[in-house]
């Protein structure tokens, strides 16, 4: 019997009902513990008291106006992410493809102000910026392209982590440079910080756009509310999604600069976008991403979860890499084999790119559930070794 859903998504069968924290149950009232964070979404894990709270008392006010009109929990955000950041302006919207698509309008409108063939993006090999069109055509993954063409123009993808392959490619029709400052999609592959200081200064001697996908790893995921600053760059623009609202679909691109006065009225839009409910769901999140140690606690259970895996030197993990929460295991066995053991033993994950198994628990996961997941990850990883 058909479910009356298009058949997008690879589905485990799981229905969940409820969760608490880093738990979640389903329909049966087996308990299970997450480490995917609804995909790096529930930064501050299911049911937050604070978050709850801001939701409840937020729709019993007001849920939507359009966005002719300001309200005060708009306004709030958006002095509250420039001035945490130190980014001049904010765009809100309601996804990381839609954060992404504002920035690609904002680098091709400032382009063309500099010279009408100005209007070129480049991009990086492994990279992902969202399923639009648009986006897609900005996507590194030549996976993703297949039956979906033919593509807008004006994209080009250059191998990650080569400085002189990409200095090359950063010519005068060159608009701005789009990257993830860690590929999420792409198999959590961080770049090098090195290469990324390399790209901020190409990018600031050719007078090209710098554009950071933060829609994943940013907002606390590495242990810094933006993971481009820990790299020690300043991007122009920066786009933001996933763990903004805590569950609660919202995005921002954030800009600096003369980046921050490219769009004028009438320029970009969004029905949705930081509606008073998104928004006050956000002020909450921030809330608890400001708490003293907060970030710091991120890095360090990140850095105790990474160096525990590495440790176990077991013969199907070819890699750790990642950073603070935003962790990949890299496999030796097809990673969806770890993710269905890993499943029937209570504990979610997710993959990405050809050999990782993703981790991206709540930001709020405590020590215990860390070893319980661990433990879980390992007896799974030791069942795919026996398979083989």
């Amino acid at each position: 019997m058909s479910d009356f859903f298009m058949n997008t998504y690879k589905r485990t069968g799981l229905v969940f009902v409820r969760g608490s924290g880093a738990r979640i149950w389903d329909a049966s009232g087996r308990e299970y513990l997450d480490f995917t964070a609804g995909i790096g979404v529930n930064s501050l894990g299911h049911a937050h008291p604070g978050l709850v709270a801001a939701i409840a008392a937020q729709a019993g006010r007001m849920i939507h106006i359009s966005n002719y009109y300001q309200s005060p929990e708009a306004l709030a955000l958006a002095r509250r992410l420039c001035e945490a950041t130190g980014y001049e302006d904010v765009f809100l919207c309601n996804s990381g493809a839609e954060a992404n698509e504002a920035a690609i309008k904002i680098a091709r409108k400032w382009g063309a102000s500099q010279k009408p063939s100005r209007t070129t993006i480049v991009t990086l090999e492994g990279s992902f910026h969202g399923r639009t069109i648009a986006t897609l055509a900005a996507t590194g993954q030549p996976k993703f392209h297949v039956n979906f063409g033919p593509f807008p123009a004006g994209f080009i993808h250059v191998r990650a982590n080569d400085a002189a392959a990409l200095a090359a490619a950063l010519g005068p029709d060159i608009c701005a440079l789009m990257l993830e400052p860690i590929q999420g999609e792409g198999g959590v592959v961080p770049l090098d910080e090195a290469y990324l200081r390399e790209a901020a200064k190409l990018c600031a001697e050719r007078d090209i756009l710098l554009v950071a996908d933060e829609v994943q790893c940013g907002l606390g995921r590495t242990g810094a509310l933006l993971a481009s600053a820990q790299a020690g760059i300043a991007a122009d623009v920066v786009a933001l999604a996933k763990g903004l609202g805590g569950g609660v679909p919202i995005g921002a691109v954030m800009a600096r600069g003369e980046a921050a006065s490219v769009l004028g009225q009438g320029d970009h839009g969004s029905t949705f976008g930081g509606n008073p409910l998104a928004a006050a769901a956000a002020l909450a999140v921030l809330d608890a991403l400001s708490a003293p140690g907060f970030l710091h606690a991120v890095g360090d259970k990140g850095w105790r979860m990474m160096t525990a895996i590495a440790g176990w030197k077991h013969p199907l993990v070819k890699e750790v890499r990642g950073r603070g929460l935003m962790i990949g295991v890299a496999v030796t066995v097809k990673p969806d084999r770890i993710k269905e053991l890993c499943i029937e033993r209570g504990l979610l994950v997710l993959t990405a790119g050809e050999d990782a198994v993703r981790i991206l628990p709540p930001l709020v996961i405590g020590d215990a559930e860390i070893d319980r997941g661990l433990a879980i990850l390992k007896d799974a990883l030791n069942a795919a070794r026996e398979d083989k």
